[in-house]
């Protein structure tokens, strides 16, 4: 596996993860003027793609979603998974640099 892969892997990880903290403060700042919300299954879905580092700052920097049992287990099961994929590929990247 080519070593650039961890690069791209990384960047889009915090690209995602922006755009979903985002997301989620959109949202908070909908619901306190009663505007149209961001539906959730838009903000549990980019939390899953990559997203799950601003779901998790924009559950408890922002106190969006945190009494929802199914965002609490959704971001850190993403943020895991995503640690695991990271984990699996830095083998490589290692080699690489040897």
């Amino acid at each position: 596996m080519h070593p650039y892969i961890i690069y791209i892997y990384v960047v889009l990880w915090f690209i995602m993860s922006l755009v979903t903290f985002i997301l989620y403060k959109t949202d908070k700042v909908k619901a306190e003027k009663n505007k149209r919300r961001i539906s959730e299954k838009t903000l549990l879905l980019s939390s899953f793609l990559l997203g799950s580092m601003g779901g998790l700052l924009g559950m408890y920097l922002v106190r969006h979603k945190t009494k929802h049992w199914y965002f609490v287990l959704v971001n850190w099961a993403s943020f895991v998974l995503h640690v695991v994929i990271l984990n699996l590929l830095l083998p490589d990247f290692s080699a690489f640099l040897s």
